[in-house]
């Protein structure tokens, strides 16, 4: 070995090896990465449009990655946690993260020197009539065995930085999928209590249908006696089942939708919707919150996780830049090849069997039709539209905040508002029934009231249910994102 490394030194492209392999200090061809500058402010919407509900927003408040938990509700937790143990979906997205790390990975050996081993006995048979022998002392080719034991080892001299950009591009999309990763944790998890929400919404629907179903029989019995009575007249008891008979209809349409968002929600914990049968919610497993914290937007750029994905998109569209510029310069390479050869195996290792090649190889494109100088502005362009895809996430996502804020705001006012006309309505039918029985008035008046307070339960509900709604959906919104990390711990 110490011949071989003395040949090495003594060879004239040691000098031009040593050379080539100083250049891989040099600078990449493409600039270093920096974030495109974010909007900044401390809010989301302009100071005429705010609204202060029950629960004015906190900016800058401390919304934990675990969002739900604003809500405690143990079932709702419960729910989640199963939903992330299952879901296929996020299964799925797990797998291209671990695809996206063992291509950096392979990426990354790239830059690495090289060596393949390769270990052949053959059998020859001479020619020797090609030589001019034939007859005489060489009456037959004669057959030999080769033995040979080599090693090809390879450098590849990253002068211009065509290899790093490549690694860099290759951990800028590793990260782009750990954060689709985390949006798809995220997204899940509001899915996930949005469905729990509705059921619970379409529950209370219920609760109330059967209430005003209970109602509308009641007054239906008191218009009977009063026709028997003979003090109402016949059209109050087909007002009476044409009301009854309307109210029952509303009945199927909810449960279709009810049985809708149960299957929706055994896909989502990977399910199958035969298995739906068992998920049942209330309003009250959705306590409101008692505040509103909502990130700045300063720093919802650098926590939601959509947002971090188009950001790592662009660092990899920047540094396809540097991959295509190193092209257009010549590609160095060191390589080096050792072999031992010997007619018998015990020969093999002797220095007389020995052979070796030293390689500095250079090679710089000179006439390629334009084709590398189209991929530098075909690479240009893409981070334009990766700089343009960045923007608009950011703008998008400001403006999901934006109109969540404006929705919680206004959910309250209804909510307060349905609250307060279901409250009237309520008095409203005291009031017509307390007539009714002292004979100052007739069964009419009972059943309009009648009809309005049920009307005002519903929407009252609904209110109730949209404020639910709107919540999660603003935690989702204005999170920094759950988190592979802070996932798995729920899991636990």
């Amino acid at each position: 070995m110490k011949s071989i490394f003395s040949a090495l030194r003594t060879s004239p492209w040691f000098g031009a090896a040593a050379a080539c392999a100083l250049l891989t200090a040099c600078a990449p061809l493409n600039e270093t990465f920096h974030p495109p500058e974010a909007l900044t402010g401390r809010d989301y919407l302009p100071a005429p449009e705010r609204t202060e509900g029950v629960r004015a927003p906190q900016p800058g408040g401390e919304l934990p990655s675990q969002w739900w938990q604003l809500f405690p509700s143990p079932a709702l937790d419960a729910l989640i946690r199963e939903a992330i143990a299952g879901n296929p979906t996020l299964r799925q997205a797990q797998a291209s993260l671990e695809a996206a790390v063992a291509q950096t990975r392979a990426t990354q050996g790239s830059l690495a020197p090289s060596l393949d081993v390769a270990a052949q006995p053959q059998l020859d048979r001479l020619n020797l009539a090609s030589f001019g022998f034939s007859g005489g002392p060489f009456p037959n080719n004669p057959h030999f065995s080769l033995y040979s034991v080599g090693a090809v080892a390879s450098y590849p001299v990253d002068v211009f930085g065509g290899l790093r950009s490549g690694v860099e591009a290759a951990q800028a999309l590793q990260d782009a999928q750990s954060h689709e990763v985390d949006a798809a944790l995220t997204s899940l998890t509001g899915q996930t209590a949005a469905q729990a929400a509705t059921l619970a919404a379409l529950s209370a629907e219920l609760d109330v249908v059967d209430q005003i179903l209970a109602d509308d029989r009641e007054n239906l019995a008191m218009v009977r006696a009063a026709l028997q009575a003979g003090s109402e007249p016949r059209r109050a008891q087909v007002s009476a089942q044409s009301q009854l008979a309307a109210d029952e209809s509303l009945r199927p349409a909810l449960v279709n939708r009810q049985d809708a968002a149960r299957h929706a929600l055994a896909i989502l914990l990977g399910k199958s919707p035969s298995e739906a049968s068992s998920f049942a919610f209330r309003l009250e497993d959705f306590p409101l919150p008692k505040t509103l914290p909502v990130s700045l937007p300063s720093d919802l750029v650098h926590s939601r996780p959509d947002i971090l994905a188009a950001e790592a998109r662009l660092h990899a569209a920047a540094a396809e830049i540097g991959v295509a510029t190193a092209k257009l310069y010549p590609q160095v390479t060191l390589s080096a090849q050792l072999t031992q050869s010997a007619l018998h195996p015990e020969k093999i290792f002797d220095f007389q069997s020995t052979a070796y090649t030293l390689l500095a190889g250079v090679s710089q494109p000179v006439i390629g039709g334009g084709v590398l100088k189209a991929g530098v502005t075909a690479a240009k362009a893409r981070r334009r539209q990766a700089l343009a895809a960045y923007q608009a996430t950011v703008l998008t996502a400001f403006g999901q905040v934006a109109d969540l804020l404006s929705a919680v705001g206004h959910d309250e006012e209804a909510l307060d508002a349905q609250r307060h006309s279901e409250s009237l309505a309520d008095q409203s039918l005291a009031l017509a029934r307390k007539a009714y029985s002292a004979g100052a008035t007739g069964l009419f008046p009972v059943i309009d009231a009648s009809r309005q307070l049920n009307s005002a339960r519903l929407a009252r509900v609904r209110a109730d249910a949209q404020l639910r709604l709107d919540l999660i959906a603003l935690f989702v919104a204005s999170g920094r994102g759950v988190t592979a990390q802070s996932g798995s711990q729920n899991m636990g």
